[in-house]
């Protein structure tokens, strides 16, 4: 225990926000929610701290835009939707960092990003570019060249994975996932009245990836298993992840002053 103290001294951080975060029930884009993590996110640069966002919600977004009654099914037009939700989804986020005075840029990886060495020191690069520059990365994956996202085969799930392979790109001190579950319990809430929610993770154990079952939210692709698989990626290389609830943003700043919110699994190298 005790490893919580550390996170104020956090000074790289990656931030995931999935669909659910992004979105109401309904589909439809929460802004309020958007904006408020923005400011928070601004005002985390402001002090001084680099910070990289990973988001979720181009299909959602774009389905919105497009004014249709439910997600395709097709990959070829969630593809197609996905281009057009990521154009809105960017504008949205350049405008309300702007309202903050922040720069933001986009950055869309595939999975190829950890397969090939060039690729890799290529994106390192232009990372490391824009955090100097102070700039926000804002970062996705490629849906319209990917579909390992929208098809779920290879588990990036929802970008949770994805979040965790930029957390180790760019050398973080902390991965944030938001998602809109309060942390990792020892069973399922939804179904079970008894569940514990976990205050620290330090190994990941076969017990514990039975505890995450495997279910997730209707709007996002990413489930407990998806984030485990994150908090595995992540702690293997050196950065502490928190999984926490994205509904107010502002637990964004409680986390980073070493609060006990959430979950935190404690970095296997650190430790």
């Amino acid at each position: 225990m005790g490893f919580r103290k550390r996170l104020k001294d956090a000074n790289r951080i990656v931030v995931k926000v999935g669909t659910s975060t992004l979105t109401y029930d309904n589909g439809n884009i929460n802004l309020s929610r958007i904006e408020k993590l923005t400011r928070v996110l601004s005002d985390i640069v402001n002090s001084g701290k680099q910070v990289t966002l990973v988001t979720s919600g181009a299909i959602g977004v774009g389905v919105n835009k497009l004014k249709l009654k439910e997600k395709p099914e097709s990959i070829r037009e969630k593809q197609a939707v996905a281009a057009v939700g990521q154009c809105e989804l960017m504008h949205i986020y350049s405008k309300f960092f702007g309202e903050y005075s922040h720069i933001v840029g986009q950055v869309l990886l595939t999975r190829d990003v950890i397969e090939d060495d060039h690729v890799r020191e290529n994106v390192c690069n232009t990372f490391e570019t824009l955090l100097e520059k102070k700039i926000i990365p804002i970062v996705n994956e490629n849906d319209t060249v990917s579909i390992d996202e929208i098809e779920n085969i290879v588990r990036f799930g929802d970008n949770d994975n994805l979040s965790a392979i930029v957390a180790s790109l760019v050398n973080a001190d902390l991965l944030i996932i938001l998602s809109d579950i309060d942390g990792f319990y020892d069973c399922d809430p939804r179904n079970n009245a008894c569940a514990k929610l976990l205050n620290e993770v330090n190994e990941i154990t076969p017990e514990l990836e039975e505890c995450a079952g495997g279910a997730g939210s209707n709007l996002g692709t990413g489930g407990m298993i998806t984030k485990l698989t994150a908090a595995k990626t992540a702690t293997s290389t050196g950065v502490d992840m928190v999984l926490a609830n994205g509904s107010e943003p502002s637990i964004l700043l409680d986390i980073l002053s070493g609060e006990e919110i959430g979950t935190l699994f404690v970095s296997e190298i650190k430790k």
